[in-house]
């Protein structure tokens, strides 16, 4: 889109990538920049490539933004916790995302429907601003067309040729087909929207033991030392960024925290 961007990585020098789990992040640094902490948005069966989407909302994302083929990136990783896609196994699984939050949750998706036979049925709900900006539009489509999964997207606001939903991406949890009372669900986005997701969830019947969500807000060292990314009790760098929804919950909505 016209503010986000994805980065395809290489290692170089005969050095290998290590293996990372769906949800995980690294420390993407530019020689001379800055260092940003960026969730993997690429296969984890693939990990000798790292695929990050980014948004450029400052100086280091910006230049990372202007980088081309062939330019040089500092990686370390990956951290953090990981979507819990093995405790999954024999679950339906919806996979809840707005905006930028489709990069952080695509690897889960990508493992889910590799191992699609350990699962239950599996719903996708992603919303976006506008049909501009909507993430990855092809994969979208190519995982709609599957009769395994269940793709449902909406955006805020429409455009004259966008002919699906419109409103926000959590009122079509109510109607979307999965058990609510065995159920595990995954979301990514904005804080309000994960909120408003997790909300509509409970009112299904779907336990907050079950909700995991990723809080990738303002992390900046990874290691817990800076401070950025305190939680309540918890450094989303060192405690996350995925964590189980009974576990936070009582910290949405305070103000400072």
């Amino acid at each position: 889109t016209g503010d986000t961007f994805t980065l395809t990585l290489a290692p170089v020098g005969g050095t290998k990538f290590r293996p990372f789990a769906p949800g995980q992040f690294n420390m993407l640094y530019v020689f001379g920049v800055g260092e940003v902490p960026i969730s993997i948005s690429g296969d984890p069966a693939r990990p000798e490539i790292l695929v990050h989407t980014i948004r450029a909302v400052g100086a280091t994302t910006r230049a990372m933004q202007k980088l081309e083929k062939g330019d040089w990136v500092g990686v370390r990783g990956p951290f953090g916790t990981s979507w819990p896609v093995d405790q999954a196994h024999g679950h339906d699984v919806i996979l809840i995302s707005g905006g930028i939050g489709l990069a952080p949750i695509r690897p889960a998706i990508y493992h889910v429907l590799l191992h699609r036979a350990l699962y239950g049925r599996v719903v996708i709900l992603y919303g976006a601003r506008t049909p501009r900006d909507m993430l990855y539009p092809k994969e979208l489509r190519e995982w709609r067309s599957r009769f395994d999964v269940v793709v449902d997207v909406t955006v805020d606001r429409a455009t004259m040729e966008w002919q699906g939903a419109v409103g926000v991406v959590t009122k079509m949890v109510q109607r979307s087909p999965f058990d609510p009372s065995s159920a595990m669900a995954f979301i990514c986005g904005p804080e309000v929207m994960i909120r408003y997701a997790a909300q509509a969830l409970e009112q299904r019947g779907t336990s907050t033991s079950s909700i995991f969500v990723s809080m990738e807000r303002n992390m900046k060292c990874a290691v817990g030392v800076c401070g950025h990314c305190q939680f309540g009790p918890w450094f989303v760098c060192k405690d996350g960024p995925v964590f189980r929804y009974d576990r936070i919950q009582r910290f949405f909505g305070l103000r400072e925290v």
